[in-house]
């Protein structure tokens, strides 16, 4: 229980004492007797509060023990704690095992995670909701630093974003930006079709994507499998975690990342190329690696497997002749030998 109490707060961005575990289990030991215990509670209590929009709270410190007893029963009540015994036992200062202080913070913790995906979901939804239009004009209006109006005069808005963009290219040094790769104008038909051809290879990188982080997990996983690594597991996954949340299985690029590319795009340099290894050559790529064990796997040195059979042959004279043994024969299908 502790381990899943631990990944939780991690999760959640907690950075107190307690995301030790000994510290833990001491703490758990304690109750509310502990002063780090107490405040993890209020920590996670304080998030739930906001993010849960509900209207008990807690506000006691370890200095009120009673005051803190019945802040938490009403809060868990509110929370709809499914254990009616703890509630009881808690105000009635019977609650001391290790074990039900452990279940407190797994419950308070869980449902704080159950509470961002709810929350971040509904943003999703919002976002999906809006008008893709009105998102990139708030990034522009958002980038240059302008306000957003409150009329609906959009030849005055462009007039000043474009007043905007012609300032800050005045103020860039020459052939900062470069040219732009797509030169000429396309119709409605054909921005119809880059958007079709776009959404085909987003679903194949997607699917790459997938392949590839799936191999990355399973890699990662490898690491785990010694003696050695079994101890540091909880380590190893507080430093791969975070970034493999970062990885996105969906590419972002769209329509407008063509109208921004530049020339510069289409100047594509190999990473083993002269000018790229001067800038990432160190003392590793001039260590030469010793003869290794041969793997084989060439085409040309395999053997062709035995034959499962035996070649055919043509038959020879003399042998036993027609109808099998001593010239009799064998007739029907119930058996029946005949000479």
């Amino acid at each position: 229980m502790e381990s899943d109490i631990l990944d939780a707060l991690e999760q959640l961005g907690y950075g107190g004492p307690l995301l030790d575990e000994q510290a833990l289990l001491k703490a758990a030991l304690e109750g509310l007797g502990s002063a780090q215990y107490v405040d993890l509670c209020m920590w996670l209590g304080s998030r739930l509060k906001d993010a849960c929009d509900l209207e008990e709270s807690l506000s006691s410190g370890p200095d009120d023990v009673d005051g803190l007893k019945f802040e938490m029963s009403g809060f868990l009540k509110e929370l709809r704690f499914p254990n009616e015994g703890f509630l009881l036992g808690l105000l009635k200062g019977s609650v001391q095992s290790q074990r039900e202080h452990l279940h407190l913070l797994l419950f308070l913790s869980s449902e704080l995670q159950a509470a961002q995906i709810l929350s971040s979901r509904l943003d999703c939804a919002q976002k999906k909701d809006a008008c893709p239009a009105r998102r990139d004009l708030h990034a522009i209006l958002q980038t240059l630093e302008l306000k957003e109006p409150t009329g609906k005069d959009v030849r005055g808005l462009f007039s000043q974003v474009e007043e905007k963009m012609n300032k800050v290219l005045a103020d860039l040094p020459a052939g900062h930006v470069g040219n732009p790769v797509l030169k000429s104008t396309l119709s409605h038909e054909q921005w119809e079709k880059l958007n079709t051809i776009n959404s085909v290879l987003s679903s194949e990188y997607e699917c790459r994507r997938r392949m590839l982080i799936k191999r990355l997990d399973v890699t990662v996983q490898s690491f785990g499998w010694s003696d050695r690594a079994k101890v540091k597991v909880d380590s190893m996954a507080g430093a791969y975690q975070p970034k493999r949340h970062s990885l996105r299985l969906r590419s972002s690029v769209g329509v407008s990342e063509l109208l921004a590319a530049r020339e510069e795009l289409c100047n594509v340099v190999k990473t083993s190329s002269g000018s790229s290894t001067e800038n990432t050559c160190c003392a590793v790529n001039k260590i030469l690696m010793g003869r290794v064990p041969d793997r084989g796997g060439r085409p040309s040195e395999i053997q062709a497997p035995p034959p499962e059979m035996p070649a055919w042959r043509q038959r020879q004279d003399g042998g036993r002749g027609r109808g099998g043994w001593n010239h009799g024969g064998y007739r029907g299908k119930r058996g029946r030998y005949y000479n």
